[in-house]
């Protein structure tokens, strides 16, 4: 079931990368949704789908993979939804948004490299 709700919500990262990309190429002055579409909610939806892949096949530790794909939504989420609030709102999610959201992404990379080293081999 979390593998599911997993590719559903990597799916939906996708697509809302592709709107605040068009977003971005189309709208004045919009690089901060250039920054929250294309290299967080697209390039961490492909990573979740990987690691789903990975867990799937039993090269990941289950719960730490997991915990790492999870993380990758959660740091995404806060990161563009901070960025694309900013831009289309005027204001920030909450104070610290964004870099909550960078530092939640590179502990879910740490998190994928020890769900590999402890992976049942």
């Amino acid at each position: 079931m979390a593998h599911r709700l997993l590719i559903g919500l990597a799916g939906l990262m996708g697509a809302a990368g592709v709107a605040l990309a068009a977003a971005s190429a189309h709208g004045a002055d919009a690089s901060r949704l250039a920054s929250a579409s294309a290299i967080m909610l697209l390039f961490h939806a492909t990573a979740i789908l990987a690691g789903v892949a990975l867990l799937a096949r039993g090269l990941l530790h289950g719960g730490i993979g997991l915990v790492a794909a999870s993380g990758f939504v959660i740091g995404a989420a806060l990161f563009a939804g901070d960025l694309s609030l900013r831009q289309f709102a005027g204001h920030s999610l909450f104070p610290m948004a964004a870099p909550t959201g960078g530092t939640v992404m590179i502990a879910s990379w740490l998190a994928v490299t020890l769900a590999a080293v402890v992976a049942k081999r």
